[in-house]
C-alpha cells in the first residue's frame, strides 16, 4: 500500500511532478474500480485514500494558479529590477 502524501509534502513538489503523480493515480484508481466491478478488491479503503490523493495534489494546484501558495517552478524577477522600471 502507498503511503499517503500530506498537502505540505505535495506543494513541496514541482508541477510536473504533481502531474506525473495524478496520472499514476488515476491508472490506479481505475484498476481498484475494475477490481471493484469484478470482486477482486481486498481493500475497499484504498479507493477512498486514492480518490482523496487525488483531490488532494488538485487543491495544491489550484492554490499555486490562483497565486494562495508560492509556486516553486516559477521564478520571481527580482524586486529592485521592477523598482528601476517603475523610475524610469
Amino acid at each position: 500500500m502507498a503511503k499517503v502524501a500530506t498537502a505540505a509534502e505535495l506543494r513541496g513538489q514541482s508541477r510536473v511532478e504533481l502531474n506525473a503523480k495524478v496520472t499514476e493515480l488515476k491508472e490506479e484508481l481505475f484498476t481498484l474500480r475494475f477490481q471493484a466491478a469484478t470482486g477482486q478488491l481486498e481493500s475497499h479503503g484504498r479507493l477512498r485514500a486514492v480518490r482523496k490523493d487525488i483531490a488532494r495534489i488538485y487543491t495544491v494546484l489550484t492554490e499555486r494558479e490562483l497565486g494562495i501558495v508560492d509556486d516553486p517552478d516559477v521564478e520571481e524577477a527580482p524586486a529592485d529590477t521592477a523598482a528601476a522600471k517603475v523610475e524610469a
